[in-house]
């Protein structure tokens, strides 16, 4: 349905076949939260859910990224057994009702990852804490043999605002790449994308220095690149208005970002991100 295999210098493999990024792609957002920062995101009745993927797909998403523990600043502590009960019956109607979608699981915790490609073939990890909040994160990936996205994070969702004081912010969080990928590539993982975490232990100004050296990630670290930046507040703070005004502003770095390096872009709004990756396409081609 989504795959197409070209000569390119940037392949995923998503359960035995290629993945090309010669064109960017969207990953549509499924939080089964109750307090994600963006409450037009929030999913949780089984209609709701299924109503979502189905938003997701009709605009043509090539990932569905379920997410059960919010990551926004000062978020409360979830258990692991929570997590679990909110994800299971989204990862269930994924496998059984639309098999065709590769599915991503947005968690810091090893065994919630593995049960969640185990049990419901789930085909990527998607982990905040780029392996800081969980030991076992990168030893389970390498036996899972699955795509994973490597963030950049310091602390913890609760405490992350505290982290915000870089020798040189674009050299530390180079160096924490080059680190972590050298480890996850010795332990046998192929397959690593990179995600600078925007919006993560950075302050708005260092985002917007982030964004501005974004090629540099795409070029040093020659992994594909996931940019996350829907309607977060360095979008709606420096436009002083909330997260659900925020699409436009959205759009714009999310232009930016594509004509920067960016592979995958992980969105609210999946329409207003394909028709992005539409017009820069043809821009480039």
């Amino acid at each position: 349905m989504f795959l197409h295999v070209e000569m390119s210098g940037k392949l995923l493999n998503i359960k035995g076949e290629l993945l090309s990024l010669d064109v960017p792609v969207v990953m549509g957002i499924l939080n089964v939260t109750p307090d994600s920062f963006y409450a037009g995101s929030r999913q949780q009745s089984e209609r709701a859910v299924a109503g979502r993927i189905e938003m997701i797909l009709a605009e043509g998403g090539a990932f569905v990224d379920v997410g059960g523990y919010s990551s926004r600043p000062d978020a409360a502590e979830v258990s692991a057994e929570e997590e679990w009960g909110r994800l299971e019956p989204a990862l269930k109607m994924l496998r059984d009702d639309y098999p065709r979608i590769p599915v991503s699981v947005d968690t810091f915790r090893a065994d919630i990852a593995q049960r969640a490609v185990e049990e419901y073939g789930v085909a990527l990890v998607n982990d905040i804490s780029g392996g800081g909040m969980d030991e076992k994160m990168f030893e389970t990936i390498a036996r899972l043999r699955v795509p994973y996205v490597l963030m950049h994070m310091r602390g913890t969702p609760q405490t992350m605002r505290q982290h915000t004081d870089y020798h040189d912010l674009i050299e530390d969080v180079m160096l924490y790449f080059a680190e972590k990928v050298r480890i996850l590539r010795l332990s046998g993982v192929n397959d690593i994308i990179v995600d600078p975490g925007f919006g993560f232990s950075k302050t708005l100004e260092q985002n917007y220095e982030l964004m501005r050296y974004l090629n540099e990630f795409s070029m040093m670290l020659e992994c594909p690149l996931l940019v996350g930046i829907s309607r977060k507040r360095m979008i709606y703070d420096l436009l002083e208005h909330t997260a659900e005004e925020s699409l436009n502003g959205t759009t714009v770095l999310n232009t930016f970002a594509l004509l920067n390096g960016a592979d995958i872009l992980r969105v609210h709004d999946v329409k207003a991100a394909v028709e992005a990756v539409k017009i820069v396409d043809k821009l480039k081609h």
